[in-house]
């Protein structure tokens, strides 16, 4: 019963409503950083509204979006003290100059292009993942930022919370040997999106690789500690309607042993946002877990992705009793953070102590984005698909 109110209680100060910041702590915080949303996107408020409503240093300012009717609803909604629409709202946002920091949550395929604007308008940016359509795009976007002395940072969000960090400590610790095999997945039941979602749009940057896939990759590539060594093998399920387009995919990497002369580290990624229901009626579980094989044992992580609404890491030592762990908050005082806090409050909390030249807990750097745009690329590859299409936008040059 105990976690069943836990659980509860972490999902209502997280997603429904945080507690606001305490007067002490607005006293002596610095100057709030102003943000501004491209995009009414659904997914700003459990990203960044939400987050930000509990951050002292962080402020709600303005959104834009291509329907100014959009935009306003969405401002009075969430509080936000401007609003831009039409066909210039986009750069009118950029334009004006008490915003900070833009939230790029944009399709996939404007990722690039409106990251650079707002770059060159002098913002800081906290760009939604995948980065971009293609590891150069990518490489673009951070060389820009390093040249402006701005930050940018890819939202992979769930590396700033306890529980992973807390998985890959255990494997860095040595108490179960070196990993020999990692896998992760992310898969959702058939029907969360419909046949006209950007998810499904070619020219958007669409598909399952791009969307959830990002994932999996991403957090083997973590818990490795190293980025794979090959792709042997990829298999896409395509998408009836437009065959360019994956709704799921798997693939088999190899990563270096970390023993001198030790046997190539397997790995398998799963990804897939249409699995269909069971016996034909029945919506099938989402599968959100990573588990890594070692010398002396087993890992795993349920629900990497979301642990604060629940998680479990359960280590099983090979001939030993199986322990199960929960890591909701940094036990250790080496962060900040409630058991209440999101992935998103974590990573908010760290993007303002960078743009605020402070040491965030962890980051995720201009490599380590740009790495995995490179491995999806090299997946698509092999899957038969190829990359999705390069962004034709050109940054003037002064």
């Amino acid at each position: 019963m105990s976690s069943i109110i836990g659980l509860f209680k972490r999902f209502y100060a997280a997603f429904i409503s945080p507690p606001r910041p305490r007067d002490g702590e607005v006293s002596t915080a610095s100057s709030p950083l102003r943000f501004g949303i491209l995009g009414a996107a659904a997914i700003a408020p459990p990203a960044l509204v939400l987050p930000a409503k509990s951050h002292p240093e962080v402020e709600l300012y303005a959104v834009a979006a291509r329907d100014i009717g959009r935009a306003k609803n969405f401002a009075k909604k969430h509080g936000f003290k401007k609003w831009y629409g039409g066909k210039d709202g986009y750069q009118e946002l950029l334009d004006d100059p008490a915003i900070d920091v833009v939230y790029n949550p944009l399709p996939n395929g404007l990722h690039y292009e409106w990251t650079m604007k707002a770059l060159a308008a002098g913002k800081h940016v906290l760009l939604e993942k995948p980065s971009g359509n293609t590891a150069e795009e990518t490489r673009r976007m951070f060389s820009l930022a390093d040249q402006k002395g701005l930050v940018l940072l890819e939202a992979f969000h769930y590396r700033f919370h306890p529980a992973i960090q807390r998985v890959r400590a255990i494997i860095d610790s040595g108490e179960l040997g070196v990993i020999k095999e990692v896998n992760a997945a992310l898969a959702l039941p058939k029907g969360l999106f419909a046949s006209d979602d950007i998810r499904m749009n070619y020219d958007l940057g669409g598909g399952a690789m791009m969307d959830c896939g990002c994932y999996p990759l991403s957090c083997v590539r973590y818990l490795a500690s190293d980025n794979p060594s090959a792709v042997m093998s990829a298999t896409a399920v395509r998408y009836p309607r437009d065959s360019r387009i994956d709704t799921g995919t798997t693939a088999n990497l190899t990563f270096a042993s970390s023993k001198p002369g030790g046997e190539p580290v397997k790995s398998t990624i799963k990804c897939d946002f249409s699995v269909p229901p069971r016996l034909g009626f029945i919506p099938s579980w989402p599968e959100v877990s990573v588990r890594a094989v070692c010398e002396r044992g087993t890992i795993e992580l349920f629900n990497f992705v979301m642990p604060v609404i629940y998680h479990s890491i359960t280590v099983t030592p090979d001939g030993g009793v199986a322990r199960t762990e929960k890591a909701y908050a940094f036990k250790d005082g080496s962060g900040k953070g409630e058991e209440w806090w999101s992935t998103y409050r974590y990573q908010l909390e760290a993007f303002v102590d960078k743009v605020k030249g402070r040491t965030p807990q962890t980051w995720m750097s201009p490599e380590d984005s740009i790495a995995n745009m490179e491995w999806i690329e090299k997946i698509y590859e092999e899957s038969g698909l190829g990359s999705r299409p390069q962004s034709t936008y050109v940054l003037p040059t002064a």
